[in-house]
């Protein structure tokens, strides 16, 4: 499952912040519940976004079980489950270990690392390179540093393919990929990157570094704006950044991947369980992308879209051959929004791109109407860290 992101590249302005906060930061984990008016929440890390069909279920489960029934996800790719009881912290812990989503204790917090969405799905000139060895070895890295257990709840990790999508988010540290394998690595929001030969181990060092440096800060943009004390302590050579303007997923078919828009974030275990059903059977991968959250399936069978709830829209069936549209949907939807494979239809070019409006009247209406049976376009969330 992939999530569809924000349409807009530029990271959000945040206000001031001073260097030394002289506090820990209150984000949420999967062990630091934290207390809400509906109940105790649950941030759980997904580092790249990434999900294997069974993590998905077993998180559906623990949120029905557990919490208020529903899944939500976050700005930076993870999710969250709501409602929960106070002591529902064990229980969970214990769901989250047998399913793999958390494998050290001490580095729960730590683990924020987003990752370009269509990464080794699309195949385009942007980027192309598969992230998820990279995703993979830095998350093992992080949970073996000691050091790395000191890093605040909010520094981010930020990996790009190369076609500069999740590299324009301004993380604490960022890679981006080059076709040798070897990486860019920039820090903070500094204007400038320098080489790195195994990108995994660079940004791990980083981190470490800016821990000996924080003196309570919790991201480097309050530390070290432009990034040189950090490049002074290691050993870095600067050189000029490149041009940020990659293309982020869309809502609806697109090579690779199909986004599918969670209404505000947020979806049934019903609805999540059908996502985790479609992707099982095609790559057994789902991905929440950070931005606008929504999610993905690579699957023969995944509702589209831009198609009223019931409808259907086979994924392209081998690359270079161009998708069905969505047939007429049915009078009524009977089934969940994952239904039965379409027929077979002859392809012709849409006429313009599958709406999801997140600003104007449009949304304003939508947000004031109770969503219907099925999966709607979510407008950016910007409340979720």
């Amino acid at each position: 499952m992939l999530a569809a992101m924000s349409p807009s590249l530029a990271a959000p302005e945040p206000a001031r912040e001073r260097a030394g906060r002289g506090r820990d930061d209150a984000c949420p984990g999967a062990l630091r519940l934290h207390a809400a008016d509906d109940g105790a929440l649950a941030r759980i890390r997904v580092p790249g976004g990434l999900l294997t069909a069974e993590q998905a279920l077993a998180l559906a489960t623990a949120a029905e079980e557990l919490g208020d029934g529903a899944l939500e996800t976050t700005s930076r790719g993870n999710v969250q489950l709501r409602g929960l009881a106070a002591d529902a912290g064990a229980e969970l812990a214990a769901r989250l270990t047998e399913a793999a989503l958390l494998p050290s204790l001490s580095h729960d917090r730590v683990r924020n690392i987003v990752a370009t969405p269509l990464a080794g799905l699309d195949g385009g000139t942007e980027g192309g390179i598969d992230l998820r060895p990279w995703i993979r070895e830095l998350d093992a890295l992080l949970c073996a540093s000691d050091t790395a257990r000191a890093l605040s709840g909010r520094f981010l990790f930020a990996l790009d393919d190369g076609r500069g999508d999740v590299a324009a988010l301004d993380a604490d540290v960022t890679l981006i990929a080059r076709p040798d394998g070897s990486a860019l690595l920039r820090l903070g929001r500094a204007d400038w990157c320098a080489e790195a030969v195994d990108g995994p181990r660079a940004a791990l060092r980083a981190a470490e570094e800016f821990v000996g440096l924080a003196d309570g800060a919790w991201r480097v943009r309050e530390a070290d704006p432009d990034g040189t004390r950090l490049a002074a302590r290691l050993g870095l050579t600067p050189r000029p950044l490149p041009e940020l303007t990659g293309r982020r997923p869309v809502v609806g078919v697109q090579a690779g991947a199909i986004g599918v828009g969670l209404r505000f974030g947020r979806a049934t275990a019903d609805q999540w369980r059908a996502l985790a059903g479609a992707a099982s059977a095609a790559a057994n991968e789902l991905r929440v992308t950070p931005g606008a959250p929504s999610c993905c399936p690579v699957s023969p069978r995944a509702w589209h879209p831009g198609s009223p709830p019931g409808a259907c829209a086979p994924t392209p069936a081998r690359p270079g051959r161009a998708p069905p549209p969505a047939p007429a949907p049915p009078a009524a939807p009977s089934r969940s929004p994952m239904c039965a494979p379409t027929r077979p239809q002859r392809w012709r070019p849409p006429t313009s791109p599958v709406p999801c409006p997140s600003t104007g009247p449009a949304a304003r209406a939508a947000a004031a109407t109770p969503p219907a049976p099925g999966w709607t376009c979510s407008p950016p969330d910007r409340a979720a860290t």
